[in-house]
């Protein structure tokens, strides 16, 4: 979890965005506590305020369940979870299109390319079975 943070955006958001990709990834899965507000800080090398924040937050998301004197659990809620990791795919999406289109790239050869990624990555798979 630790790791250098960007400046434009802030530390908080940043391990908000680290955590669900960590759920989506399969790191945490539904019903699995998360590190103690303190442990994390330490992992990610913030103020356990800021892990607090960061808590907090991902259970305003609906993410997150705390349990008074237990912790932190992922929730169990399977809808809520597929829907986070529908809406960090559409992202990632919109963010690599937009991306391309701005370098000038026809959709015809964003295709092309992201097949030929793909084709790469079922070889690469192929040979390391």
């Amino acid at each position: 979890m630790a790791g250098t943070f960007a400046s434009a955006q802030p530390i908080y958001l940043q391990l908000v965005d680290r955590i669900c990709h960590g759920i989506v990834r399969g790191e945490w899965r539904p019903g699995d506590k998360l590190p103690s507000v303190r442990d994390m800080a330490v992992q990610a090398g913030v103020n356990p305020n800021t892990v607090q924040r960061v808590y907090m937050e991902l259970e305003r998301m609906g993410i997150v369940e705390t349990r008074r004197g237990q912790g932190t659990f992922v929730t169990e809620d399977g809808p809520r979870l597929e829907a986070l990791r529908e809406a960090r795919v559409r992202d990632r999406i919109e963010s690599f299109v937009r991306d391309m289109t701005e370098m000038g790239i026809a959709p015809e050869d964003i295709l092309d390319g992201v097949r030929r990624a793909l084709d790469r990555k079922g070889s690469d798979a192929m040979e390391e079975a």
